[in-house]
């Protein structure tokens, strides 16, 4: 898969808006994401720091955060957030649709990372489902089951549409409309 950075795009922006974030509520089950964050890039150096920004509240600062490089074009070795350096490190062995995150107050905590080009409704039931408390789901198991969704609701879609096309005409057992014409004869010779 190849990825390239649109640089035509202000990198301020990115800055400005707040971070698209859901969390898992703090409870005594365990999970195995802690939440979804649906970046508006595949632009780490501008994504992180409004990402770190909304978690400091209530994780503390982030230090460090690792990716897989499979879904990131470029990934920096550090990121500046707030006058202060947070450290970006890579491993292909990680979940490529994870991002993780670590602090020195509270730990590590690990992120669906939803691809900045998913449409709006296919991100809101990933954000929901990453955010289940004691989820035993995995960041794979979560995209694959939305591919699974999205293809059935691509289906639904184009099998309406056909259905509209045809004005809702019958069907014959070979897959083509039936005509009118076509239809047998009744016992009072109607059709």
């Amino acid at each position: 898969m190849t990825t390239t950075l649109d640089r035509t795009a202000p990198r301020d922006l990115a800055a400005e808006l707040p971070a698209r974030l859901s969390l898992t509520p703090k409870t005594m089950l365990a999970d195995r994401l802690d939440g979804a964050w649906w970046p508006r890039s595949r632009d780490l150096e501008a994504e992180l720091p409004p990402l770190a920004a909304a978690l400091e509240e209530s994780w503390g600062r982030v230090t460090r955060v690792t990716v897989n490089p499979a879904r990131w074009p470029v990934v920096p070795h550090t990121v500046a957030v707030d006058g202060r350096v947070m450290h970006v490190g890579w491993f292909t062995e990680q979940d490529p649709d994870k991002l993780i995150l670590l602090s020195y107050t509270v730990g590590r905590w690990d992120l669906l990372v939803i691809p900045p080009e998913t449409e709006p409704a296919a991100a809101a039931r990933l954000m929901a489902a990453a955010a289940v408390p004691g989820s035993a789901l995995t960041a794979g198991v979560l995209m694959a089951n939305e591919a699974a969704i999205g293809r059935g609701v691509r289906d639904a879609q184009r099998q309406e549409a056909g259905w509209e096309g045809e004005g809702g005409a019958c069907m014959s057992p070979f897959g083509s409309p039936m005509v009118r014409s076509g239809l047998p004869l009744s016992g009072n010779g109607r059709r």
